[in-house]
């Protein structure tokens, strides 16, 4: 970590520090409330502590806090001021404390690339995870050509990796119209001078049916996205969504939106019709375990704890896997889950209605404002 008079260490950093296993302490100074909405969760070797920064200055004992002086401490606040303070006050008593540059806000930016196994027509298939969300986009690369799928709005992200591959982007898609996130999907293709898919069904707000102003090129069940000697073919899964589609390459890897995860599924009462597309999600679930292959590779939109990890830190896993060990995956019985969704129910913020009608260009917002609206990890699992 860097030396200067006031130590700092940029989010990117710390994330790639905690992936790495690096032991890291990290100390949030926010109100409990905040800290309570989402923190750094991240890492195999994290070791995470919580108290406000007022209360921290007023501590009779600064061995209070639990802290090892032997080991780097990272204070993070909401944007980088607090801790700023914290890490001086901590610096003076023997600590080697570094304060977070940006705070929470810039740790939601992070975004931590992932290189997976190729398949016999994608020569690159990386996973971008961004830490702070639990959000996972990917950019497959073929003859140099790419496909980015589910990016998030930090388009400049995406850039840098298609240079550091030597590819150029070819299209964008979205499996669904996100809630959680900002989707960058819409600006990275005019930015690129290349199509943007996304299934109709998806292209209208489903709380009062209002058109999308959004352009797009339709992708329906079995349409197929050419790139390089690569093939992706959607598979329409709605259930999570009206339009939410699973994208498959070489029979062998899934990119499965939200409507699978690695432990659980994509919840269907996002728009407040709970009980027809939790049936929806169950006829796709049924679909996908009589025509996919035990051995498919399943890769997520997101996650939301770090059991969801394999040992090389990818959230990916096989279908056959998932099907046996998914607790909703696992239910045979349609009334059973149907049940399973509604005993699993929980409110999803506010935020997510706005979130879902800005991705379809019904509302525009500032980016100070995309900051606030995103703010926390995804919700978009049936828990």
């Amino acid at each position: 970590m860097p030396d200067t008079s006031l130590p700092q260490i940029p989010p990117q950093e710390l994330a790639e520090r905690l992936d790495r296993g690096e032991s890291v302490q990290v100390l949030d100074v926010r109100a409990p409330d905040k800290v309570a909405r989402g923190h750094v969760d991240f890492g195999p070797e994290l070791e995470f502590h919580a108290l406000p920064h007022s209360q921290i200055l007023r501590l009779p004992d600064v061995k209070d806090l639990q802290l090892d002086a032997a080991r780097p401490v990272a204070v993070i606040c909401g944007h980088g001021n607090s801790s700023k303070q914290t890490t001086a006050f901590l610096r003076e008593r023997g600590y080697q404390a570094y304060s977070v540059i940006g705070g929470m806000a810039g740790w939601e930016t992070v975004y931590v690339a992932r290189r997976l196994s190729p398949t016999p027509s994608v020569s690159h298939v990386v996973q971008l995870d961004r830490v702070g969300k639990g959000a996972l986009s990917y950019v497959l690369v073929s003859d140099g050509d790419a496909v980015i799928v589910d990016p998030g709005r930090h388009v400049d992200r995406y850039e840098r990796l298609l240079t550091d591959l030597g590819a150029t982007a070819a299209a964008v898609i979205d499996t669904h119209i996100h809630a959680d996130y900002l989707s960058g999907a819409r600006a990275a293709a005019a930015r690129w001078h290349v199509p943007y898919f996304l299934h109709p069904d998806d292209g209208v707000s489903p709380y009062d049916n209002r058109p999308g102003t959004l352009s797009y090129q339709p992708l329906t069940d079995g349409d197929t996205v050419v790139f390089g000697r690569a093939t992706l073919r959607a598979v329409h899964v709605p259930g999570h969504t009206l339009g939410s589609i699973a994208l498959v390459a070489d029979e062998g890897l899934a990119l499965t939106g939200d409507f699978l995860f690695i432990q659980s599924i994509g919840r269907p009462d996002l728009a407040g019709k709970s009980a027809a597309w939790a049936q929806l999600l169950w006829q796709s679930l049924e679909r996908v375990r009589q025509s996919w292959p035990g051995d498919l590779l399943i890769l997520p939109a997101h996650y939301a704890t770090e059991n969801e990890r394999r040992a090389d830190r990818a959230v990916a896993a096989r279908f056959d896997v998932i099907a046996a060990t998914n607790a909703a995956a696992a239910i045979q019985d349609e009334r059973t889950f149907l049940k399973w969704i509604e005993d699993h129910a929980s409110v999803f913020p506010d935020a997510y209605r706005m979130i879902k009608e800005t991705n379809l260009g019904l509302m525009d917002i500032s980016e100070a404002d995309a900051e606030v609206l995103e703010s926390g990890p995804n919700q978009c699992a049936v828990r």
